[in-house]
């Protein structure tokens, strides 16, 4: 469960601001969509191992 605590005095507006940064955090939503279709290890695998050349790329590119 997420607590935001609130100052005596604050602003509405902010504490939502808090919430919304501690819940996108948590990685909820990202886990939630993972989860609305199954997909094979080997497509997991695959996409990371893309994922892991891709920034290796970027890395190269920097030096």
């Amino acid at each position: 469960m997420i607590v935001v605590p609130v100052k005596e005095g604050e602003n509405i507006e902010r504490a939502l601001k808090k919430f919304k940064r501690k819940y996108e955090k948590t990685g909820i939503v990202k886990e939630l969509r993972a989860r609305q279709a199954f997909q094979k290890p080997s497509v997991i695998n695959r996409k990371k191992m893309m994922k892991a050349v891709y920034v290796q790329h970027l890395r190269d590119a920097e030096e």
